[in-house]
């Protein structure tokens, strides 16, 4: 229970900053609901002194009071409809942008573990369950509150007994809209959870929708959605069910209390006990309650779902970030690029090391080479560099500076990264190219270009720089991505550049180019390459060969030859076909081995 008050504590903290819009609408509500109390006495006074009497001015008077009150009403029904949806619609906006800066802070780590469906299952339709309660419907639940207790205070004035009867099944009433409430809202919390997970299958279907379709796999997905669809129908079913249930109950309820009025009340307003104007402002109370009552159990139900869903949104946005900035981060400048690894371990998860003991030290414009079988690491190294996670052991320090004690934003605008697997944004080329630079003038996005043999290839297209590559980067061969992604790294001008297999989707001539740019480009600037091309490794000053998590080999291409070890045998095994295959490309004649190249 205090778990989940506190979920709606914090809920309703969105309000906090609007106050004056709070104000407004609740000013409006209350409004409202006072000016409906009055109206079953001016209803009881036309009875007593205007029927009964045969006073048809007090009539005229009464119907005079009921229309002007109709004209409040349409007023403050205006502004609590008014403010009352603004502020859904601005919780909604604060808590989206809440959640997604959350997500961008989180480090790596939890984007490995997370789903892309679920993420955004619960950044809208989560969101879009909350938004709807913290808004309208607390507005219209505390109107609902506010007028039982108003109803009940006005006919405890009327008449004490007959109050006290109708308070019975008024009573059992709100024990049986907070059962239901109870009831529902864990019902609701699975409901949405399996919600993330059909986005979960729709989002991993439609990104591999080439896969999918290469091995004619459509019906198994089709299949795999529906099992999951037909489990969120199942969990919704039994929510209509349940609601379906107890709809009926609420306004059955309310009906006793009628009956239970005319049953008493109705003998004594015969013998003048009590007037039968009082008798017609007490049933009239009680059907005054039946629209918000009979809304009641929406209301519970919106509020126990707005909670299972502002459960799972405050889970993302109180994930603790495993890479924490000091409180005395100092900013990172003037960076020489030295780069040491001292005594460096590192797990994904605990018990199963990636990394063990990893020691060496990259000289400032010095080019460093990974290579090592799959899972041996090499990724790893380089991702401990720009800090996306944290070493389990040993220390990474650029300049002598322990990564640890340097502010995340500063380290990482010293930085150039190209990943294994490029990635573009539904934008023009120049777009992509300059996104870690927006404000970049087009000279040096076309100079960057020029730098990863890309300026070629660009001017090709009918728009040039202005093409748009669509959603990532559909449009584009897998070499062109790469171009693009080098040149959006070249164009940061950084001090220390991480080139993950990034010739890994070009042909050997654009891997000439690129290298022979790159050559120019990382002059005095740190170079960490992961490769698994020959000309690649033979440029290197320094090849670290890693394998199970332990550099296992260091030293030059030559060097590295000379010795029995691991390094000899990927040669053996990869890198001496690569380089038979340059030489008997050069002794081909140059139309023939044109038309051997590959984009």
């Amino acid at each position: 229970m205090g778990g989940r008050l506190d979920i709606y504590r914090r809920l309703l903290g969105y309000l906090r900053p609007y106050r004056r819009q709070v104000a407004a609408a609740y000013a409006a509500m209350l409004t409202a609901t006072a000016v409906n109390l009055i109206v079953p006495q001016i209803l009881k006074r036309a009875i007593d002194q205007g029927l009964a009497a045969g006073q048809a001015r007090t009539l005229f008077v009464a119907g005079g009071l009921i229309l002007g009150i109709a004209v409040v009403r349409g007023f403050v029904a205006f502004a609590n409809r008014f403010f009352g949806e603004w502020l859904t619609h601005r919780v909604a906006f604060d808590l989206r942008n809440h959640f997604y800066s959350s997500v961008q802070s989180l480090p790596f780590a939890f984007h490995d573990r997370a789903q892309t469906g679920d993420l955004m299952s619960r950044a809208t339709s989560d969101i879009t369950e909350t938004e709807r309660f913290a808004g309208v419907g607390l507005l219209d639940l505390t109107a609902t509150i506010i007028l039982v207790v108003g109803v009940s205070a006005a006919m405890m004035l009327e008449d004490f007994r007959l109050a006290l009867l109708v308070m019975l099944p008024l009573a059992a009433l709100i024990v049986t809209a907070i059962y239901f409430g109870n009831t529902i809202r864990p019902l609701f919390r699975r409901i949405q959870e399996q919600m993330g997970v059909l986005s979960s299958v729709m989002q991993e279907s439609m990104t591999g929708i080439g896969v999918v379709k290469a091995f004619a796999r459509e019906e198994y997905e089709l299949e795999k959605f529906d099992r999951e669809n037909q489990l969120w129908f199942e969990k919704r079913y039994e929510s209509i069910r349940l609601w379906a249930n107890y709809w009926p109950l609420f306004t059955f309820i309310l009906s006793i209390s009628i009956l239970l009025l005319l049953w008493f009340g109705g003998p004594p307003a015969l013998r003048g006990e009590i007037t039968v104007g009082s008798l017609f402002a007490m049933i009239s109370y009680v059907l005054m309650l039946n629209a918000p009552v009979s809304h009641l159990g929406f209301l519970v139900n919106m509020a126990a779902t707005a909670s299972a869903s502002a459960a799972r949104v405050f889970e993302i946005i109180d994930t603790p970030n495993e890479v924490v900035e000091a409180p005395n981060a100092r900013v990172l400048t003037d960076v020489r690029g030295e780069v040491r690894f001292e005594h460096v371990s590192f797990a994904y998860t605990e018990g199963r090391s990636t990394l063990r003991d990893i020691s060496f030290c990259a000289s400032p414009g010095q080019v460093v080479a990974l290579i090592g079988p799959t899972g041996s690491g090499k990724s790893t190294v380089t991702n401990l560099i720009p800090r996306f996670y944290d070493p389990t052991g040993g220390r990474v320090l650029i300049d002598g500076v322990d990564l640890r004690e340097v502010q995340v934003k500063s380290l990482r605008e010293q930085i150039g990264i190209v990943l294994q697997a490029p990635f573009l944004f539904n934008a023009t080329i120049a777009e992509n190219i300059a996104y870690g630079r927006p404000d970049a003038p087009m000279a040096e996005i076309e100079a960057a270009a020029q730098a990863a043999a890309a300026d070629k290839f660009i001017r090709s297209f009918p728009e040039g720089y202005q093409t748009m590559v669509g959603e990532r980067g559909v449009t584009l061969s897998g070499g062109q991505k790469q171009r693009i992604a080098i040149a959006r790294a070249i164009l940061r001008n950084p001090r220390i550049l991480i080139l993950d297999d990034s010739t890994s989707s070009v042909d050997t001539e654009t891997e000439h180019l690129i290298q022979e740019a790159l050559a120019v480009i990382m002059q005095g600037r740190t170079t960490f390459i992961i490769a698994q091309r020959l000309l690649t490794l033979k440029s290197a000053d320094m090849i670290l060969v890693l394998d199970g998590g332990r550099i296992v080999q260091r030293g030059s291409h030559l060097e590295l030859l000379a010795q029995d070890g691991l390094y000899r045998e990927i040669y053996d095994l990869q890198l001496k076909d690569q380089e038979e295959f340059v030489a008997s490309e050069q002794a081909m004649p140059a139309w023939l081995a044109g038309s051997e190249k590959v984009r």
